[in-house]
């Protein structure tokens, strides 16, 4: 692998961030160079967050239209958004959950159903992977640890340069020690997801 352009996207709370600086923190300890950028509006208040991580001989964290090697999102409607940033063989991985936007909790607009979503990317990109990443996550103990969930799905594609075991090792020495076993198990519970065909 010389390059992999990967785009995180999702709202703010959903641990966007801490995801992608474990991608290019692993990738670093690996020896592989890594360029990161982060854009973000009102993530506190459940914004969009956006982080595109590029890995490998790149100068610059610009991913253009159509240059995305994998779109990794938190949020179904998210995925759909960065379809722009797709091609016909980017791999997109998306949590099944949607956060509910206050504009539709409220009535003034409608979630749209999530099959619509699926389908509308189906039709732009073949490689969508769907991940039940925050029901994962509440069996592996709390809903928090989607985003764990989410790197283990990635690690299982086998698209990162480096291994899923190194990339769980260095995500487990970023977190509380409190919450070793339970975002190891959430990890374990999105690789395997996918290894089995059931994400």
């Amino acid at each position: 692998m010389s390059q992999l352009r990967i785009v995180i996207v999702g709202v703010g709370g959903q641990g966007v961030l801490s995801a992608a600086k474990n991608i290019g923190g692993a990738a670093l300890e690996a020896g592989h160079g890594v360029v990161m950028s982060e854009v973000h509006g009102m993530a506190q208040r459940g914004g969009v967050v956006v982080c595109n991580i590029c890995i490998g001989d790149l100068d610059s964290s610009l991913i253009g239209n159509g240059e995305a090697d994998v779109i990794l999102s938190f949020e179904p409607i998210e995925a759909y958004r960065a379809l722009n940033l797709a091609n016909k063989d980017t791999i997109i991985i998306t949590n099944t959950a949607p956060v509910i936007p206050v504009t539709a909790s409220i009535g003034e607009m409608k979630y749209p159903d999530l099959d619509d979503i699926f389908s509308a990317i189906g039709e732009v990109n073949s490689n969508l992977i769907k991940v039940a990443a925050t029901e994962l996550a509440k069996e592996a103990g709390t809903a928090l640890a989607a985003n764990t969930v989410m790197l283990g799905a990635l690690a299982a594609t086998g698209k990162m340069p480096v291994s899923a075991d190194d990339l769980k090792k260095y995500m487990l020495s970023k977190v509380p020690p409190k919450t070793v076993e339970m975002n190891g198990k959430a990890f374990d519970m999105g690789v395997n997801a996918c290894n089995t065909g059931k994400c």
